[in-house]
């Protein structure tokens, strides 16, 4: 099975996550693309995130339509900071039969070598790379890339987070079903910080 690993700390999800792993499953043609939610990103400052459960569940309720996406835990259980290497090799360990690849925005592949442990992913697995406004794709060092020309979406979960703490609508940036949610719950109201 073929499954693309879409990692993320998903603070909350939006449209622009969900727009690029709908594009990403279909048009590569992947078995699945797995969201994994990651409970603290060493890139990430912890305090500015909701509870790894929560956005679990906002990302669950975003797809659970799509029978091609999936919310996953597994960094939940591994050594935190989550570090993509770490969980890679839990993956390889446990899902045998199963081949991934990272699905990542041009920016994070532009620093790929500041990563933990970043020779296992050039060595041992494909990226799936959409780009980001700002970050060309270039592949200096010869990683195993496929690119995804997906709309350019600048939507980031910063402006969404400060959005609600104005009280301003995050309709049309969320899907309808998480802004009920982020609302019905009182995410986000005491967290704030300069886009």
């Amino acid at each position: 099975m073929n499954i693309g690993l879409y990692f993320g700390s998903f603070n909350p999800i939006h449209n622009g996550h969900l727009i690029i792993a709908n594009e990403i499953a279909y048009e590569i043609g992947l078995d699945q693309v797995w969201f994994i939610v990651s409970p603290q990103n060493p890139d990430k400052k912890s305090h500015t995130l909701l509870n790894e459960w929560n956005r679990l569940n906002l990302v669950q309720l975003a797809i659970e339509a799509n029978p091609k996406l999936f919310a996953k835990n597994i960094e939940f259980k591994l050594p935190r900071p989550s570090y993509t290497s770490n969980t890679l090799a839990y993956l390889v360990e446990n899902y045998k039969n199963y081949t991934f690849s990272i699905i990542m925005g041009s920016d994070g592949f532009s620093n790929i070598t500041s990563w933990h442990n970043f020779e296992y992913l050039i060595d041992g697995f494909e990226f799936i790379i959409y780009e980001r406004e700002g970050f060309p794709i270039k592949n200096s060092i010869d990683a195993k890339i496929k690119i995804v020309r997906s709309p350019l979406l600048n939507i980031s979960a910063t402006l969404i987070r400060n959005k609600i703490k104005k009280g301003l609508p995050i309709d049309y940036w969320v899907p309808e079903v998480i802004a009920e949610e982020i609302k019905n719950q009182g995410y986000y109201k005491s967290r704030f910080e300069n886009p």
